[in-house]
């Protein structure tokens, strides 16, 4: 698929696209509230992936951590939020770095890899995030006995790309070259 790329340009005081992201925000909690009954098993990852490739990093950067902190005011807000942000920021920057340029050049298999991978990306740097905080001599402990739950998140995020990025990113690209 190719994607109008010009959007990473938007101001952010732009009314239309803060629209967009308070709209995707507020679905986006809503999901990770539903699905909160199956661990690590939420459309975040795959929503950060598809707005950043949209929008750009900063916008990814500012949707994820909007989701994280009004769906944790809901699931629990602590030291943890802050692992959270950090790692659906690199997801971005990745995202942002490596995919967006060469993004319809992809094939789609590949990046419903990617999402997949991201769960475990995402994993490893909630891990760096808590070792602090429960020390260093046990991050490789602490990281293995949460594979289990990186595979779910891996799986999840690999599920909700094949169900969400062909419905969403044609119609968000769209919305965004007709009101902005």
């Amino acid at each position: 698929m190719k994607l109008n790329n010009e959007f990473e340009h938007l101001k952010i005081t732009n009314v239309k696209v803060l629209t967009l992201l308070a709209i995707l925000v507020a679905l986006t909690v809503s999901g990770r509230l539903l699905f909160s009954f199956i661990p690590n098993v939420q459309p975040v990852t795959t929503l950060v992936i598809l707005v950043t490739l949209l929008i750009g990093f900063r916008y990814g950067v500012i949707f994820a951590s909007l989701v994280m902190l009004v769906s944790n005011l809901f699931l629990g807000l602590g030291i943890w939020t802050i692992g959270q942000i950090i790692g659906y920021a690199c997801i971005a920057a990745l995202t942002a770095l490596v995919i967006r340029p060469v993004f319809s050049k992809l094939p789609f298999w590949l990046l419903v890899v990617y999402a997949a991978f991201t769960g475990f990306l995402y994993g490893f740097i909630q891990a760096l995030c808590m070792a602090p905080f429960y020390g260093y001599h046990y991050f490789l402990v602490y990281y293995v006995a949460g594979l289990s739950f990186d595979m779910l998140h891996a799986v999840g995020n690999a599920l909700f790309y094949i169900v969400l990025a062909p419905i969403l990113l044609p119609l968000l690209d769209k919305w965004l070259i007709k009101y902005t």
